[in-house]
């Protein structure tokens, strides 16, 4: 090998680099810059979570359980009061047919599940109880007088439902009330209590969950988009979830005052009937205090009437 084959042979890498043909070296840069970087072994994928529409049957069953802890308890005050012979009565069937007795228990009942309510639910909810279940006092006082206007159309079912059927005779509140000062003690507790504490069970719980699960279905069965969240983060259902809603949470509403209107036909149609509209209120107004004010209205204007007719309750006490 000649020295000039051997200086060839064992060119420098600058040398060679300074051999290759002009503009290579920039056109190998563009391409490797041009080029899609390959993609990682393991890529991180965001999952976009739709968020929680409250309250739901979970919420319900929740409420449930409230509930029944609350009538434990109402029972065991209920006991020890008979044990100590509390308002003169000594055996559980007086404590039964016993104003004292009866609402007391009732209202026991509702505050402890009130009071579990407002401890827990908001942090599950991460919201304030009153928000979670709509509550919007704003919205029943700005629509008052048509939320009136909505009672009277309850008493004008009343009306209608004494005319085609016969009230029942001797109900099983009737000898409730018959007690002296019985029947203002119910007055009270209709227009205060009982108003309040249904509506949040009736339509602040089940009314919701039942319209949220009969879309979420839907949604599943035809593979829809579900409905984005309206106002203030809450639910919004479609025709079809809110009338059947509505028809599935007014049967259970007339059930619990069957036993005391003697399973009578007429009364239940009726109440079946003041819950359609109580559930038209609070899914039209989105506020559940229209329809605790449209229950109260027409809760004591019953009363009022009563009251007027039986020159202050006195055929209750005879």
């Amino acid at each position: 090998m000649t020295e000039e084959n051997a200086q060839q042979s064992w060119s420098t890498p600058e040398e060679s680099l300074s051999d290759s043909a002009p503009g290579s070296l920039e056109m190998d840069a563009a391409a490797a810059s041009t080029a899609e970087p390959e993609a990682p072994l393991f890529q991180n994928y965001e999952v976009e979570i739709p968020p929680v529409r409250i309250p739901h049957l979970g919420h319900v069953l929740l409420l449930g359980v409230f509930l029944t802890l609350g009538l434990i308890c109402a029972a065991l005050l209920s006991r020890l009061a008979l044990h100590m012979h509390w308002f003169g009565v000594t055996t559980l069937r007086a404590a039964v047919e016993d104003i004292h007795y009866e609402l007391g228990s009732e209202a026991i009942l509702y505050l402890f599940a009130l009071g579990a309510c407002l401890f827990l639910f908001p942090l599950v909810w991460e919201k304030r109880f009153f928000a979670g279940v709509q509550w919007n006092g704003d919205t029943a006082v700005r629509l008052r007088w048509q939320l009136v206007g909505a009672a009277f159309g309850c008493l004008l079912l009343a009306a209608v439902s004494s005319a085609f059927f016969a009230g029942p005779k001797d109900a099983p509140i009737d000898k409730i009330i018959r007690a002296p000062g019985a029947a203002w003690w119910l007055f009270a507790f209709g227009v205060s209590f009982a108003p309040f504490f249904e509506e949040l069970a009736f339509r602040g719980f089940l009314l919701p969950a039942v319209c949220t699960a009969f879309d979420w279905f839907g949604e599943k069965i035809a593979h829809q988009p579900r409905l984005p969240l309206g106002e203030n983060g809450h639910p919004q259902w479609t025709p079809a979830a809110m009338i059947a809603g509505s028809l599935a949470v007014s049967v259970p509403f007339a059930a619990m005052h069957a036993e005391q209107t003697g399973h009578a036909i007429g009364p239940l149609l009726l109440l079946g009937g003041v819950s359609l509209v109580l559930c038209a209120v609070r899914l039209k107004t989105k506020s559940l205090a229209a329809s605790v004010l449209v229950h109260a209205v027409y809760n004591f204007v019953l009363f009022t009437i009563m009251l007027a007719g039986t020159k202050g309750f006195q055929h209750m006490q005879q």
